[in-house]
């Protein structure tokens, strides 16, 4: 598809932000390309090198996630007083030194504070990266998200390639090399992100009324006690099941429930690959303004509702019609996710009151990391234990909250208007 290059081409050679905008995706793509080869070889290495049990290792995995979750509010509450870029270094820096240490460190109780600094500087560093981009990108950070989301995914693509080579080869040394690898592409992203300047909105930012004077700092109340904010964050876990469904509901469901034969299962990730890297800024494109996010809410319900429509009728039938159903309902959640990728971010970003942003984008960012460690077990331990009556269930649950955000979130945008309108002066036209 030569327009899906040279747009893509394009758009990664002007993006919204300029040349700092370029050196970051840059910094993301090294970044995710590392992290998809330790994601690839996490499990089989603390399995065959370590010598983890599968109890041991999903408590392993289970800490990480839980500190994964701290990971997104510590990175936004630093950034309201400290330099995004220099945080963001910071979070590359410790993933060094975390992911260096597993080179040495065997014994369960030393690898659970090593991982779980690993996934709270992986979350934090996605959080800070988010900040940065909405700094740089302004009005256009959607077309940033698609660009971003287009790198990263070619990153993740590249790195699983890389962890496949050390796969085959299988030795303890092939293993370690693969860290290796994971540790320089930090190297290499610290580096590409001290090439870039701090975007404008760091730290305590001092507004002027237009005839100079100044305003107070910064509006500094807790997103925490923030209820309608919080409303949209706990909303939106439920708004990215998506990731779930794809990564542990297909495989599960093909491996399980149907006649498709388990090759079936990396066409899953291939297809959803692709996709995001042709689509997404397409997607971008229709999905304009926190209206546009929320319209795309409403979507992504139908859509993931009709992926498990499709997987709870697809446990008859032989094994091509299988196949294709499987392959249909991936396309669908990916579908879904193109639309959740953009309008959770640009709703994370509207909703927020503009001179607190850092500290509510980081509050935000916990969707993700909660829907990560609950949605697996959501799956597995209710929804396919129910049959395809779980999927079904799942599927108008999340449709029905997606008409919730969406009328939660158009009463939040109206609040935060009325509380931004200029007030009438004395003497104007029409003022009394």
């Amino acid at each position: 598809m030569p327009w899906v290059r040279s747009g893509l081409t394009a758009r990664l050679r002007k993006p919204p932000g300029g040349r700092d905008a370029r050196i970051m995706l840059l910094a993301q793509c090294v970044d995710r390309t590392g992290t998809g080869v330790w994601a690839a070889a996490s499990v089989l290495y603390f399995t065959f090198v370590d010598g983890l049990d599968a109890r041991r290792l999903g408590l392993l995995l289970g800490v990480g996630a839980l500190a994964g979750i701290a990971g997104s509010p510590l990175a936004g509450r630093a950034a309201e007083r400290f330099a995004v870029r220099d945080l963001l270094i910071g979070c590359h820096l410790l993933r060094l030194a975390t992911m260096s240490l597993l080179l040495v460190a065997d014994d369960f109780a030393a690898l659970l504070p090593v991982v779980a600094l690993t996934c709270l500087g992986e979350r934090a560093a996605k959080t800070l990266e988010m900040l940065f981009a909405t700094r740089v990108a302004g009005d256009q950070r959607a077309t940033y998200q698609a660009l971003s989301r287009s790198v990263a995914n070619a990153g993740y693509a590249l790195g699983a390639g890389v962890a496949a080579l050390g796969l085959a080869i299988g030795t303890v040394t092939a293993y370690r090399a693969l860290i290796l690898a994971d540790v320089l592409s930090f190297v290499l992203a610290a580096a590409l992100v001290r090439r870039t300047r701090e975007p404008e909105g760091h730290g305590l930012i001092v507004a002027r009324h237009d005839d100079g004077a100044a305003n107070e700092p910064p509006d500094s109340s807790s997103p925490w006690r923030d209820r309608g904010y919080m409303l949209f964050v706990l909303l939106d876990i439920p708004m990215n099941l998506d990731d779930s469904v794809l990564a542990v509901g297909l495989p599960l469901w093909l491996v399980h429930h149907t006649d498709a034969p388990h090759s079936v299962v990396p066409a899953f990730l291939v297809l959803n690959t692709v996709l995001v890297v042709v689509l997404q800024l397409r997607v971008s494109a229709w999905i304009e303004g926190p209206r546009g996010a929320l319209a795309a809410v409403g979507w992504y319900g139908v859509t993931l509702a009709a992926c498990c429509l499709v997987l709870a009728v697809v446990t008859g039938g032989g094994s091509w019609s299988a196949s294709l159903a499987m392959l249909a309902a991936a396309l669908l959640v990916t579908l879904a996710e193109l639309l959740r990728s953009v309008s959770s971010w640009e709703l994370a970003v509207s909703l927020a009151p503009p001179r607190a942003r850092a500290s509510y984008l980081g509050v935000a960012g916990m969707s993700q990391s909660v829907q990560k460690s609950l949605g697996p077990l959501l799956l597995t331990g209710a929804v396919m234990t129910a049959g395809p009556a779980g999927w079904l269930a799942l599927g108008a649950a999340v449709t029905g909250l997606g008409l919730v955000q969406r009328r939660a979130g158009l009463r939040r945008l109206a609040a935060l208007a009325s509380r931004t309108a200029p007030e009438p002066r004395v003497g104007a036209v029409g003022g009394r």
